[in-house]
């Protein structure tokens, strides 16, 4: 991918952002999912009093992909409202990522500027069973 595709990719995660629903943490969360074929998939963490019920945004991408008959995935672009804190995904949602493209492009937004990871670099060593 080039700079400029993921910069539109993190465009579309911005502009999903006022969706998040974060009550509790007040951290919001939204991702932008590039599948092979070009299509395109958002997803905002949704936040539950039950810890443990709360979902990423990454996932939430992934997940409406999938539902959608979705394999393949290029890259994911993640955006958070607190430039302080960089939205690099969980280790649930890099093992899940990993489940569909282990080189797929993760794209973090930080006060920086985009950050970009191969996730392999992110989840070296990623449980699966390939033989």
């Amino acid at each position: 991918m080039v700079r400029g595709e993921i910069e539109e990719l993190v465009k579309k995660a911005e502009g999903e952002l006022k969706k998040a629903y974060a009550p509790y943490s007040g951290y919001s969360v939204a991702a932008a999912l590039l599948c092979k074929d070009g299509s395109l998939y958002t997803g905002v963490n949704v936040e539950n009093a039950s810890y443990g019920l709360t979902i990423c945004a990454e996932r939430v991408a992934i997940f409406k992909a999938v539902s959608e008959g979705k394999r393949e995935f290029v890259a994911i672009a993640i955006v958070s409202n607190d430039p302080e804190r960089p939205p690099y995904p969980c280790g649930a949602c890099r093992q899940v990522m990993a489940e569909f493209s282990k080189d797929m492009i993760v794209a973090v937004k930080t006060k920086k500027g985009i950050v970009t990871h191969r996730l392999d670099e992110l989840l070296p060593y990623s449980f699966n069973f390939e033989k």
